[in-house]
């Protein structure tokens, strides 16, 4: 018997699919277009605007705009971002740099060591924030350590409140929770080369240093970019190390995200914390295009190295 359905049988079936599928989707879309999008535009809108959360004074056209960058803390506030982009580069570096020894190299007790290093990750950010705050308070941890190494007390800074090394002691309190989330991925990234690339390497008398180069960094060059990517723009809206760490900014830690939050809710000038988080979404975006075209071209020659070397690989296996 012949089971062949009519077209009006399958033009309701179809209709039947397309039914669920928007009966399905209709509730998350309406979610985020109410929380997300709606919100999003206003903030736009709000940010020509002279207004608090129970005031509005009116249209200003691009004052708000342009108060971001004729005022000094402002523009301080944004200069801050680039020891947390300095920190950015050595945390990827000091992750890169254990996830090659440890896929490269047979280390007894490499998976405790893994362990050790990404636990920072899972630990909440506020409570990183007090930990580190009490490690660097006056005569507390860290000064107990360098005294004990044969430093005098009296001619160690005060981390947290020398401007000449509080914004780094804040930095390192990023590289130290997300070293080990990094460090993790590039260890994926590395285990997904084909290892017969450092057979044909080894064959050419490539040492690790040039396999690193020519192999290593070719391969993992997608989730670098996206460490990268995620990290600098991180390092933009950095607001945690400076909020508890720094003390609600104080000393000369406030970053631009701080800033937002003193606007909005301490000064409550809801107006010009919209523009300035415009500004901010502004320079996350053309960071992020940076990146992107400095893989795409600088970048060119590793992927033509790294396809000549897995060509070869494959000719001799």
């Amino acid at each position: 018997m012949s089971t062949v359905q009519s077209p009006l049988r399958k033009r309701r079936i179809n209709w039947q699919k397309i039914a669920l599928i928007v009966a399905f989707a209709i509730v998350p879309l309406f979610l985020l277009i109410l929380f997300t999008y709606v919100p999003f535009l206003k903030m736009i809108q709000f940010s020509f605007y002279n207004m608090s959360y129970t005031k509005n004074k009116g249209f200003v056209g691009l004052d708000n705009y342009l108060r971001v960058f004729t005022k000094s803390e402002y523009v301080d506030a944004m200069l801050l971002s680039l020891y947390y982009m300095a920190g950015a580069v050595v945390q990827l570096s000091l992750a890169l740099f254990f996830a090659s020894i440890l896929s490269l190299e047979r280390i007894r007790g490499n998976g405790v060591f893994k362990a050790i290093m990404f636990f920072p990750f899972l630990v909440n950010g506020i409570a990183i924030g007090y930990i580190f705050k009490y490690f660097y308070t006056r005569g507390f941890v860290l000064d107990s350590v360098l005294q004990a190494l044969g430093f005098q007390l009296e001619s160690l800074p005060y981390w947290l409140r020398d401007q000449s090394v509080n914004n780094w002691s804040l930095v390192f309190t990023s590289v130290w929770k997300y070293c080990g989330q990094n460090m993790v991925l590039f260890i994926g990234a590395i285990a997904s080369i084909d290892p017969a690339l450092y057979e044909a390497a080894t064959i050419d008398g490539a040492n690790r240093w040039q396999q690193f180069k020519a192999i290593i960094l070719p391969g993992i060059k997608t989730v670098f970019m996206l460490n990268l990517i995620l990290s600098i723009t991180g390092s933009l809206s950095a607001f945690e190390p400076a909020y508890v760490v720094g003390s609600m900014g104080a000393n000369g830690t406030a970053t631009f995200f701080i800033k937002i939050h003193q606007m909005a809710h301490v000064s409550q000038k809801v107006g010009q914390a919209c523009a300035m988080a415009m500004v901010l979404m502004a320079l996350i975006l053309i960071f992020t295009v940076l990146q992107r075209l400095f893989f795409r071209y600088v970048m060119k020659d590793s992927d033509n190295t790294f396809n000549a070397k897995a060509n070869k690989a494959k000719t001799l296996w």
